[in-house]
């Protein structure tokens, strides 16, 4: 080969060089997946974890949802007897008035027959004392002192009259003191009656306050846990869509890469073309920098020492006093769990927002003591 054109050759080599140096160059500046971009792995991870913690938290969703459809059969069971037994305590309360009215009627009858009563012996007195200073005529004297045998048929007949008068006011005094007693006998056992239905009425209304606080606290415990998992459940749907877009853009980005590193090597086989008595060579390369995305942690929020999702589930943010099983306060701390971990007091909700707080904080050591609340499970922190 003479000088002249190893020259040329020479000349070509390094121009064909010096593009495919450009292109590359320019094409490692444009990659969007620099150092500070997470890898595609790792958001295609992070975007996994999301799913399957979305998964959780939807069979949580459908559990919480096949409960609530049983308690509601339970509440109708509830309310139908509810109903049932207000329909009892309205029949109660009208024999209930039916029976006072039967009382104030016979104690009216009942103070009749005592006047009744006392008018009676009141005459029987006056006749006794009057019979009693009075002379006692024989038939001896009443024959003599006759005018003849009509005026002796009168006083005969008169003595009859006021015999059977006396007899017949005593059977009435007996008769209106049987009649007396009978009504006060009649009147305690209403008033023993009338005593009977109030206790009864009293415990019905009793075991109705009772159906109802337990209708509201069942309530009151769906709507908390399905207000936190469906929290948890647009959180995680919120990061997962959020994932999506970075992978779509991290996609998009190594297409282009990719294209300009085919331009590029076009280009540089183009070049190498006018040399063809050059072996030519074709570099490439993939500039990456993936960085391993972190994982979404349930860390505390809020102003609250615990996940929210977690307070809300369990005490919907409210300093409740103790429940059936003892757990009081914001984080319905057990009395026995806060004395452990030095709570003051008997229980939690009698100390202020502070010592509950800092309690709290202590129970639930990053994450490690998150099984002390049953909630955490519920809303998919574990």
């Amino acid at each position: 080969m003479s000088a002249p054109r190893r020259t040329v050759t020479l000349r070509l080599l390094a121009a064909a060089a010096t593009t495919v140096s450009v292109v590359l160059t320019a094409a490692g500046r444009q990659t969007p997946a620099s150092a500070a971009t997470p890898s595609l792995g790792a958001l295609n991870s992070q975007l996994g974890a999301e799913q399957a913690r979305q998964q959780h938290l939807s069979s949580s969703v459908a559990s919480l949802s096949n409960l609530i459809g049983s308690l509601s059969g339970q509440i109708s069971l509830v309310q139908s007897r509810e109903a049932a037994v207000r329909e009892t305590l309205v029949a109660d309360r009208a024999q209930l008035a039916k029976t006072a009215a039967a009382l104030q009627r016979e104690r009216a009858h009942l103070l009749v027959l005592r006047k009744r009563l006392d008018r009676a012996r009141m005459l029987l007195s006056r006749q006794l004392l009057s019979s009693y200073e009075g002379d006692h005529p024989d038939l001896v004297s009443v024959v003599l002192e006759a005018h003849g045998f009509k005026s002796l048929l009168e006083q005969i007949n008169f003595l009859n009259r006021a015999e059977h008068q006396q007899q017949a006011m005593i059977a009435v005094t007996k008769l209106a003191k049987a009649q007396a007693t009978q009504a006060a006998n009649q009147l305690a056992v209403n008033e023993a009656r009338d005593q009977q239905m109030a206790a009864a009425t009293a415990t019905r209304q009793q075991a109705l306050a009772g159906m109802n606080a337990l209708l509201q606290s069942r309530q009151s415990a769906l709507a908390r846990a399905r207000s936190a998992q469906q929290l948890s459940l647009q959180a995680s749907q919120s990061r997962a869509s959020g994932l999506r877009n970075q992978i779509a853009s991290v996609q998009a980005a190594q297409r282009a890469a990719a294209a300009r590193a085919a331009a590029a090597q076009a280009a540089a086989a183009r070049a190498a073309a006018a040399t063809p008595s050059v072996p030519s060579s074709s570099p490439s390369s993939s500039p990456s920098g993936p960085l391993s995305g972190a994982p979404v942690s349930a860390a505390p929020s809020g102003g609250w020492a615990i996940p929210y999702p977690i307070v809300l589930c369990e005490s919907g943010g409210q300093n409740l006093p103790p429940n059936s099983a003892g757990a009081s306060g914001y984080y319905q701390i057990m009395p026995a769990t806060w004395r452990l971990f030095g709570g003051s007091g008997p229980a939690a909700y009698l100390a202020g927002k502070g010592e509950q707080d800092a309690v709290a904080t202590r129970i639930w050591n990053g994450g490690a003591g998150a099984s002390n609340w049953v909630c955490a499970g519920i809303v998919g922190i574990h």
